[in-house]
């Protein structure tokens, strides 16, 4: 009598886990999907601001009792530096971003609206005034650069992050996904 070779169920097994791992990876939750398009831009909610100014500023600030306070004299621009790769990867993700409905399609949008508002000031007017700040020029220059920002940037800025946070109230509620909004 021929017997037939018990069937395997390794490489079925097998099969299984990768067609769910690369579903999985096709697809992002909702809390994964929020963390990116939305949650990231806590990084650039003091743009356009005083704030953010002065913590450029900062950035460059000695004290004289405290000698581990000597700066190099490229602070501010090093760690202005490092926000624009921070930004720049963040928008990468959001591309990357795969949005199955209308409402995500709107926020991956909108988010990556903003990353392209504000990156090229970054790379432009914030990297000038962190380097002014590096140099100790003068208050009145950083001033001016920093009230241009605020004139040709700021509205627009504070409409397209505005728009962001409502679509994420919303998403978040309705994937319940616990948020801290600064209340």
């Amino acid at each position: 009598m021929n017997k037939l070779p018990a069937l395997s169920l390794k490489p079925l097994a097998a099969i299984l886990i990768l067609f769910t791992l690369f579903c999985s990876a096709c697809s992002e939750t909702p809390e994964r999907f929020f963390d990116i398009a939305i949650l990231n831009t806590n990084m650039i909610n003091d743009f356009a601001s005083a704030d953010l100014a002065r913590h450029i500023d900062d950035e460059t600030k000695e004290y004289p009792d405290i000698p581990s306070s000597k700066k190099k004299g490229n602070e501010a621009t090093t760690s202005l530096n490092n926000k624009i790769l921070y930004l720049e990867q963040s928008l990468e993700k959001v591309k990357k971003l795969s949005a199955s409905g209308d409402e995500e399609k709107v926020i991956k949008a909108l988010s990556q609206q903003l990353y392209e508002l504000v990156i090229p000031v970054y790379k432009n007017e914030y990297l000038a005034y962190a380097k002014l700040c590096d140099s100790k020029g003068s208050q009145a220059a950083k001033d001016e650069i920093i009230k241009n920002i605020d004139e040709k940037y700021g509205a627009r800025f504070e409409q397209h992050f505005n728009a962001l946070m409502e679509k994420g109230k919303v998403y978040a509620q309705e994937h319940n996904i616990q948020v801290n909004w600064g209340k």
